[in-house]
């Protein structure tokens, strides 16, 4: 078990050992790790960032993993395809690491729009992902005599548990060796060697987010209700409970689904004991559950002044969350699903830490940082790491203003840098995800540019 100390002010962290099948530590994984905590071991850019190299790789980029050889790999979506050539085509993009330049890619069946963004980094450095043709696929890649090689290394087909018109969303490995996966349309399933094992959740929930894992369990939180699951001997996932929670009236702007847009997030006592979600009430809550027994540890609303809703993961650190807003976020329309009520707000942004304990949920700080990234906790310096915009002016057109690195202290919420790294809309940074190095690099993608920001 690894402990942590925080900056003043926060709970000691403690973060439990990830299973052998997984890649190096805090760069192999969307959320950071298995518990979706959103953190990592390591320092970021902080106080002395600054802009180390870009490259323009031709799409948008969700999703970037480190592995042992020190290469980044990017699972994208490539505005356009070469085999065919088709629109908006997900890619396995391996880049330089000096140059920030993509070196060789992949080009992978489309499916789903979160095919291409959930997935993650195994042991032997290969982008674990599933493409549109039904199929779990093991990405690797080697230098050859010709240059950088990105293929196929390993297909374990699904396709006779995902109905006509579905698709995966998200994947996860388990302390078993198994993969787990999740469809839009309420499929779960599991991956043993080649054997396939799945169950369907209630007729009319969808899922558009990823799968938490611990030891004892993964948390799956649908449209409607969340879950937690464990395999049974034979494989096929079983519920252990299950908590509705209110999904609201509709679908709310700055979010992709009609229903909560986190992913869930185990923390806590001995790193996993709770379970953290924010539903899409009309004024959206935060739930902490006991793991084991799905018991309400502590409720409250999620924000104070912020927008009132979010499709970010919740970070982590010991008893500690953070809460990015995302209410009024523009996404592009083929992007959500349905209409949003009310149409359009206007993206004020807005994060707030609370930390929690057996007798409640208390908030520490709220600050105005408008984020527009999917935040990376750097447990090595105390700093939130993303990309946003500057303070919110009435009127302001968000696709078309300056972009920014932010860095704000985990303890107080205050920045402690801001540097422009390039200005919309190429630079847009689309609620995009980065991975931390470990010698403190930040790969972020925008729509437009892969950046390397270092200290």
């Amino acid at each position: 078990m690894v402990v942590t100390t925080p900056s003043a002010g926060a709970a000691p962290a403690v973060s439990p050992q990830p299973p052998a099948g997984v890649g190096p530590v805090g760069t192999s994984l969307m959320h950071g790790d298995l518990w979706s905590k959103d953190s990592t071991p390591f320092r970021g850019p902080g106080r002395s960032a600054r802009v180390a190299g870009s490259s323009v790789p031709g799409g948008a980029c969700a999703a970037t993993f480190i592995g042992s050889d020190g290469m980044p790999v990017s699972l994208c979506t490539q505005f356009v395809g070469t085999a065919p050539p088709e629109f908006a085509v997900p890619t396995v993009t391996l880049f330089d690491p000096q140059t920030a330049a993509p070196v060789a890619r992949l080009q992978l069946a489309k499916g789903g729009l979160l095919g291409g963004v959930y997935g993650y980094l195994d042991s032997r450095d290969r982008v674990v992902v599933a493409d549109g043709s039904g199929a779990i696929l093991r990405v690797a890649h080697r230098q050859t005599p010709n240059g950088w090689q990105v293929y196929v290394d390993d297909r374990v087909d699904v396709s006779g548990h995902i109905p006509d018109g579905d698709a995966i969303t998200g994947l996860a490995p388990d302390f078993d060796n198994r993969i787990w996966f999740a469809t839009t349309h309420g499929v779960v399933g599991t991956v043993d060697d080649t054997r396939v094992r799945s169950m369907h959740l209630r007729p009319g929930e969808d899922l558009g987010n990823g799968l938490s894992v611990r030891e004892s369990g993964v948390s799956v939180l649908s449209t409607h209700a969340l879950y937690e699951m464990r395999a049974g001997a034979d494989g096929v996932p079983r519920v252990v409970w299950r908590r509705g929670y209110d999904r609201g009236v509709a679908r709310r702007p700055g979010q992709l689904t009609w229903g909560s847009g986190t992913t869930p997030t185990y923390f806590g006592p001995g790193g996993d004991s709770w379970v953290a979600i924010v539903d899409n009430a009309a004024r959206p809550e935060l739930i902490v559950y006991d793991s084991d027994s799905g018991a309400t540890v502590c409720r409250m609303p999620a924000f104070g002044g912020s927008g009132q809703g979010t499709e970010n993961s919740i970070l982590a650190w010991g008893d500690s969350l953070v809460i990015p807003s995302t209410y009024g976020y523009q996404y592009p329309p083929m992007a959500v699903t349905g209409p949003s009520v009310p149409t359009n707000a206007p993206f004020v942004g807005g994060s707030t830490r609370i930390d929690v304990s057996p007798s409640g949920c208390r908030r520490v700080w709220e600050n105005r940082d408008r984020i527009a990234t999917l935040p990376r906790l750097t447990r090595g310096d105390g700093l939130i790491n993303s990309l946003g915009y500057g303070p919110y002016v009435p009127g302001s057109v968000q696709q078309l203003g300056p972009v920014y690195y932010v860095a704000t202290d985990f303890a107080t919420g205050q920045r402690v840098r801001t540097l422009r790294v390039g200005d919309g809309p190429i630079d847009e940074p689309l609620e995009l995800t980065g991975t931390i190095a470990p010698d403190g690099t930040m790969w972020q993608a925008t729509v437009g540019r892969m950046l390397k920001i270092s200290r």
